[in-house]
């Protein structure tokens, strides 16, 4: 058991040193080796309860990963970093436990192919749960080598999985095949067979990087990060100071000729009502500035909230506030140009704990009024089912809001562009993580949603890091975490829909419908003798 612990960690870290933005991802083509080895060896050994010791040794590993990845959510909150990390953690090892039970009663041939299939399968359902944390999907992991992955375009994130899984399965294969015969021979082929599967993908995204073409017609955008600290100082400022301020900051590097001014997520944080949000004085401070050029539209994130007076629980997102009743709370972006009503679009998929109480109606007798804090504004929030768009005044331009944490769901964005996007607007507050990789780790991710959609990204960050991201994937333009000011550029715009906008996750779909049919007849089996 000793030896196989030893490979847990040593797969721990190897998963851990992979990951962006300081890491090697190559490594995570053998990251799940020494795992794979140590499972192989409990299996085959004459140990009593290999369940529960496959399940600890897995563990070992996904913990490690877990903590060095993401331990950056102690900044926002010691409870939820720790609990957050034990969870996933425990998630995972049940995963790779199921792959142990199929392994015992099945041929190599079928239970490898269940193992990439259930954690596929895992991480799709790791998108739309309660407790959805996907910052660990492993197709993430190449989002700082945006030139190996031009094919996102046709498989999202789950192409990299599976490629992934791929490869590691095929050395641990050949490791094995060397170990049980010791022909050197095996050995050579093997890993050259494997680093050609690493190779070709490489070459097919070099050649569709070499030979795309960005879209023709182009969009000024001036992003503003005005650096307000969201523990001492955002929540205590105005809406009329910041809408005073944002414009202050607009003006240093705005012309006649802008077409956007795009403002961070709640940036308007003293609570505005969505029902009277137009009459506000802040609005139309906004608008009397937007309306001095041809076409400028200004986004920005606003923290809205609807007062209902009655007794009774109005809807299932509402919180109670004693006398004043009940509230709805909004975590929202809003354009605002000529128009006298402006558009608003509210975030949909909520920070775990801090905007989203998971299983709240099982969970709340339990727990009370308990939320853990992994960043963001702590209440309950209400969300909308549709996705917005936010067309320009002359319809050339259609942005699409997306607020932080929504834009690492992959498929999710894909539903901006079907509803008619032609660039990605993400606004962001990532000062709950400190200067961390947290911060670095999100703006990475918004590449992989670049290349998926091929939209340029225009990325307003509280903090930083304000950034211009091209069709490619590539960031073409920034402004430096922890700095105040705006930053400037101009981005292509296009209406093209890539086969994955079309398609979405059907690679997940794919490995959930082999996880149900290969587990069924796993248990329909009888253990191997």
């Amino acid at each position: 058991m000793r030896n196989s612990y030893f490979l847990a960690i040593l797969s721990g870290l190897l998963l851990a040193l992979a990951w962006p933005t300081y890491g090697i991802p190559i490594l995570a083509f053998i990251g799940f080796v020494p795992l794979l080895l140590a499972e192989k060896h409990i299996r085959e050994s004459s140990y009593k309860r290999k369940g529960g010791k496959v399940f600890l040794v897995s563990y070992v590993t996904f913990i490690i990963w877990n903590s060095i990845t993401t331990w950056w959510i102690w900044y926002s909150t010691p409870f939820g970093m720790f609990f957050a990390l034990a969870v996933n953690s425990l998630l995972m090892a049940i995963v790779f436990s199921l792959y142990h039970f199929v392994a015992k009663r099945l041929p190599a041939k079928i239970h490898l192919i269940f193992l990439p299939a259930i954690w596929m399968a895992f991480e799709k359902f790791h998108l739309n749960w309660d407790f959805s944390w996907p910052w660990l999907n492993l197709g993430n992991v190449f989002s700082e080598y945006t030139t190996w992955i031009q094919w996102y375009e046709y498989t999202g994130v789950f192409g990299g999985a599976l490629w992934i899984w791929i490869i590691n399965i095929g050395i641990y294969k050949t490791v094995v095949n060397y170990k049980n015969n010791g022909n050197r021979s095996i050995l050579t082929k093997g890993v050259a067979r494997n680093v050609l599967l690493i190779a070709i993908p490489i070459i097919f995204s070099l050649f569709l990087l070499n030979n795309y073409e960005e879209g023709t017609k182009k969009a000024q955008i001036t992003l503003l990060q005005p650096n307000v600290d969201p523990y001492s100082q955002k929540y205590d400022i105005s809406n009329i100071q910041m809408a005073k301020n944002l414009i202050a900051l607009a003006k240093q590097d705005i012309n006649q000729n802008t077409n956007y001014i795009i403002a961070p997520e709640t940036a308007l944080a003293k609570g505005s009502s969505i029902d009277q949000f137009d009459d506000s004085t802040e609005k139309v401070m906004l608008q009397d500035y937007v309306n001095q050029f041809p076409n400028m539209q200004f986004i920005t994130g606003v923290d809205f909230y609807r007062h209902y007076p009655q007794k009774e629980k109005p809807t299932i997102t509402a919180n109670f506030y004693g006398r004043n009743g009940w509230f709805d709370f909004y975590n929202a972006a809003v354009q605002i140009n000529k128009s006298n009503t402006s558009e608003k679009y509210i975030k949909s998929k909520l920070v775990v704990g801090v905007e989203n109480f998971p299983f709240k109606t099982v969970l709340e007798p339990l727990l009370g009024d308990v939320m853990l804090d992994l960043g963001g504004t702590v209440a309950m929030r209400a969300t909308q089912e549709e996705r917005s768009v936010f067309k320009s005044n002359d319809n050339a331009f259609s942005a699409a809001p997306i607020i932080c944490y929504e834009s690492i769901y992959g498929e999710f964005v894909t539903g901006y562009v079907k509803k008619g996007a032609n660039f990605l607007a993400i606004i962001t507050n990532d000062a709950w993580w400190d200067d961390t990789q947290g911060h670095k780790q999100h703006l990475s991710y918004a590449r992989l949603r670049a290349i998926e959609t091929r939209k340029s990204v225009a990325r307003s960050a509280n903090t930083g890091i304000s950034a211009f991201i091209n069709e490619k994937g590539e960031i073409t333009k920034t402004l430096a975490f922890n700095s105040k000011g705006s930053l400037s550029g101009e981005i292509t715009v296009n209406n093209k829909e890539t086969i994955y906008v079309k398609y979405g996750d059907y690679i997940a779909r794919i490995a959930v419908l082999f996880t149900v049919m290969i587990l069924l007849y796993a248990i329909a089996r009888k253990k191997k003798v």
